[in-house]
């Protein structure tokens, strides 16, 4: 039999353990003989429950296995502790909340085992997300296509199978800043996708809130393309062409055509103070502008020369 495994990081999901739990043990039975599973909870710090109904679970049942963080360290090095430290031939991640419908395990397995070496399920709808999510959703995706060196699949969730030859490469990644789906996306190999309506939480509230979300996003922007670094060259060349053409529009109009009308009357209405005062305001701001890209180059650099471990795992059942 060939072993399936289930990751699913979890924080403050103490109601939907159980619940995530019962529906991955029912969609095994319901394949047979075929394929063995385990569980791997990975507990991100929860401050409810989670561990203590984690644990009732895996006194009950050797399938399941967990690894207990020694405080919250982000859903993204969740995930990554959980494939690091999985055994299966194959990896399935999905959410603690019931959101990522378990029945299309088997069809992530199909897939897989038609050729497939990651199975992407993207989300076509979620009751759950407000307008505004979903506006800025679109505009992420459009905008990490165009910078990143990758293309990823707008509304890619980290509900996935990946093979374990992508497992092994995976855990070659050392970047603390992450997003587990881009980084997959990015060692490339075999994919297949799978389409799925979101469904609502059942218990709790999500942890990715807007501030989660956001910084995210920037961590990917960072991660995955120097575009942002080089904005600030291409900022300085802009700036020096349009102070270019202000400077000379202004010292023609002032200092040649004391009587002008029409396009060159205000050039010659302006003090020399107020030119320079115009010039160094807006020198000034693009100078921070460049400074504030540069550095968030910088912080992600410390963060990875540090060497910090990625994650602190305080008790665990592998």
């Amino acid at each position: 039999m060939k072993l399936i495994s289930i990751v699913i990081p979890a924080y403050n999901e103490g109601k939907n353990i159980p619940l995530v739990y019962a529906a991955i043990e029912k969609i095994f039975k319901s394949l047979g003989n075929n394929y063995d599973f385990e569980i791997m909870f990975v507990n991100d710090g929860s401050r409810d429950n989670s561990f203590e109904e984690i644990k009732k679970l895996a006194e009950k049942d050797a399938r399941v296995k967990y690894i207990n963080f020694s405080r919250n360290f982000g859903k993204e090095i969740a995930t990554t502790a959980g494939i690091n430290n999985c055994a299966g031939d194959a990896c399935i991640m999905i959410d603690a909340d019931l959101q990522h419908p378990a029945e299309l395990i088997p069809e992530f397995i199909k897939k897989w085992e038609a050729g497939a070496d990651v199975v992407v399920g993207i989300r076509k709808e979620s009751k759950s997300d407000s307008e505004l999510k979903k506006i800025g959703s679109r505009l992420f995706y459009k905008t990490l296509n165009r910078i990143a060196e990758m293309e990823i699949v707008p509304n890619s969730t980290d509900f996935r199978l990946i093979d374990r030859k992508v497992i092994e490469e995976f855990k070659r990644f050392t970047e603390r800043g992450r997003m587990t789906r881009a980084l997959i996306d990015w060692l490339g190999f075999r994919r297949d996708f799978i389409y799925f309506d979101a469904r609502e939480r059942i218990n709790g509230t999500a942890s990715y809130n807007f501030w989660k979300l956001a910084k995210l996003a920037l961590d990917s922007f960072v991660s995955l393309s120097l575009l942002p670094l080089r904005l600030a060259g291409y900022l300085g060349i802009f700036i020096m062409v349009i102070s270019g053409i202000m400077g000379t529009y202004i010292m023609i109009g002032k200092y040649f055509l004391h009587d002008a009308h029409g396009i060159w009357h205000l050039a010659s209405t302006f003090s020399d103070a107020e030119n320079l005062a115009i010039f160094i305001v807006f020198l000034v701001g693009i100078i921070l502008v460049s400074l504030g890209l540069m550095a968030l180059y910088v912080a992600n650099i410390h963060r990875e020369v540090i060497e910090r471990p990625i994650y602190v795992i305080k008790d665990k059942k592998i």
